[in-house]
């Protein structure tokens, strides 16, 4: 089943807010995300009837495995995107906002091969040294 990018943004929130607090609760999904209640409960019936979570009124809600896995990988590539941002020079205050307006739109291989990218460049720390050196001779 194919995911939007707003499906996506519910199932990362609700996996961050279950793995720091220990649950999820409508009001706090509706305060991190900017939306109002009403959306939160009409995304959580949708990812209930779509087998991403388990939602009972008045009761709750958790992660099915499948909502598990994909919340995991959802903050994996936020995390990493973030991670690239930073190596390749974006200034700390555009990261947030650049990860925003990109992770919805790269391929899973792209992620991946992103994934390579950072990897090869925290093997050898002076290959961000130099990285750095060069986008200073840009400037």
């Amino acid at each position: 089943m194919k995911t939007t990018p707003s499906m996506e943004d519910y199932i990362e929130q609700i996996y961050i807010l279950i793995n720091k607090k220990g649950y999820a609760r409508v009001s706090d999904i509706a305060e991190n995300l900017s939306v109002l209640p009403s959306s939160v409960t009409k995304m959580v019936q949708k990812l209930d009837e779509d087998e991403y979570l388990n939602y009972e009124k008045y009761r709750g809600l958790s992660l099915t495995t499948k909502g598990e896995k994909l919340g995991h990988r959802l903050v994996y590539r936020h995390d990493l995107l973030e991670e690239f941002l930073e190596i390749i020079g974006v200034k700390p205050d555009n990261i947030y906002n650049d990860v925003e307006g990109i992770e919805h739109h790269l391929s899973w291989d792209a992620i991946d091969r992103i994934g390579d990218l950072v990897q090869y460049f925290k093997n050898e720390p002076k290959r961000i040294e130099e990285l750095r050196n060069v986008s200073g001779e840009k400037s």
